[in-house]
């Protein structure tokens, strides 16, 4: 049995990854647009040492439709912003990291490279960013700065591949602006000199000067560089293309295998787009995702999944592998898959708060019991919790290089 400690991650998403889930005894639909009912989530995730928290977030209302909105008045619809949501959970924690989803195909990269800066700052070093693009014809038109074309991007269509390359392409440009502007300022640049009236030294503020296919940024950043030098940044990936932006632009790629067999491959096509993209550095860090209904017995949480289904009028559909069980099999579950090479794992829970709870009082336990995840946390920045370096300004090297 491996000793590696495993890393945990879980999603959260209004009453959680069912779309029933609202109507479960234990959900509190009422809360869900209340900052109480975010920070006892995120309390609760904390108690269980978990390494971080992703919100999800878009430009539309949620659907169970690629193409835009569905009409359907009987799931959640609706989000808070999640940067500005992270940003309210930071100062009610201490050590769990803070990843919120932030769409680049209609976000300018400068807004969003200040929004994490100011993340970072406020979480003291635990902030993290999750890229998103939108394909959606309707979620351009609530900007209405550019046009999309009605494909969807799951289609054969040479047109739906060329729609989903240039979106990923945008979005590794988008990456790429974001990482420059918080490099633009050096660890030193504040010098606060009393003597000469100096609080800043120019010369370690840095124009960027992206010129680019998508953007052209000038820069510096408003924010100083932040405590992390380059927050986390995570990717989900389903394919080849978003695969390879993983590999060119993140830190963490979110995964979706199919079952233990399916892993191997998973951990290889991860490993072929580092290879096809060039990536230079330290490898991805590679976490499955697994939507979860646990319950002291498999019947219980079985159960409990079949009235949401009915209450849904279908089953649970996702884009990710569904477990359904005991806490203590879930853990066996993980322990396995991490033998394949999978460095953790990001849990969707399928009932918020029940499914959080139970991760955290009896899953994170079971694993404990196996050597397999930590005890306490300790004093680090998220970066560092995940074994990741802290990257050096790019700009403050090129001047040391040219010196």
């Amino acid at each position: 049995m491996t000793t590696e400690h495993v890393h945990l991650a879980v999603a959260l998403d209004g009453a959680g990854f069912h779309p029933a889930a609202w109507r479960h005894p234990s959900a509190s639909p009422d809360a869900i647009f209340t900052a109480g009912y975010w920070a006892e989530l995120a309390a609760t995730a904390e108690r269980g040492r978990i390494d971080f928290l992703t919100i999800e977030d878009s430009f539309g209302l949620q659907s169970s439709q690629l193409a835009g909105p569905d009409g359907r008045t009987d799931h959640v619809r609706g989000r808070l912003d999640a940067t500005v949501l992270a940003a309210r959970l930071a100062p009610l924690t201490r050590h769990i990291g803070l990843v919120p989803t932030a769409v680049t195909t209609h976000t300018e990269p400068f807004h969003i490279a200040s929004a994490i800066a100011t993340l970072d700052y406020v979480s003291k070093g635990r902030a993290g960013w999750r890229p998103q693009v939108s394909w959606r014809v309707s979620e351009a038109q609530h900007v209405g700065r550019r046009q999309l074309p009605d494909i969807s991007p799951t289609s054969d269509d040479p047109a739906a591949r060329t729609l989903v390359t240039d979106l990923f392409d945008e979005a590794a440009d988008s990456v790429e602006v974001v990482r420059r502007l918080w490099d633009s300022w050096e660890d030193d640049a504040i010098i606060k000199d009393e003597a000469t009236g100096r609080y800043v030294d120019r010369d370690r503020l840095h124009y960027v000067d992206f010129e680019g296919r998508f953007f052209s940024v000038k820069g510096p950043s408003i924010v100083p560089r932040p405590p992390q030098g380059n927050p986390l940044v995570a990717a989900l990936a389903h394919s080849r293309i978003p695969l390879e932006f993983a590999a060119r632009s993140a830190d963490v790629v979110f995964v979706t295998p199919s079952g233990a067999g399916d892993v191997p491959n998973w951990v290889g096509q991860v490993r072929d787009a580092e290879r096809s993209v060039g990536r230079a550095g330290a490898p991805l860090k590679i976490l499955a995702d697994l939507v979860v209904f646990l319950d002291e017995s498999e019947t219980a949480a079985a159960d409990r999944k079949h009235r949401l289904d009915e209450l849904d009028g279908d089953e649970l559909r996702t884009d990710a592998s569904v477990f359904v069980g005991t806490p203590e099999a879930l853990a066996a579950q993980l322990n396995a898959w991490q033998s394949y090479g999978i460095d953790g794992f990001r849990l969707r829970p399928g009932v918020l708060p029940h499914d959080l709870e139970q991760i955290v009082d009896r899953l994170v336990p079971a694993l404990q019991r196996r050597g397999t995840f930590r005890t306490e946390y300790g004093d680090e920045t998220l970066r560092e919790r995940l074994g990741l370096a802290r990257p050096a300004s790019r700009y403050a090297t090129a001047l040391e290089d040219a010196s």
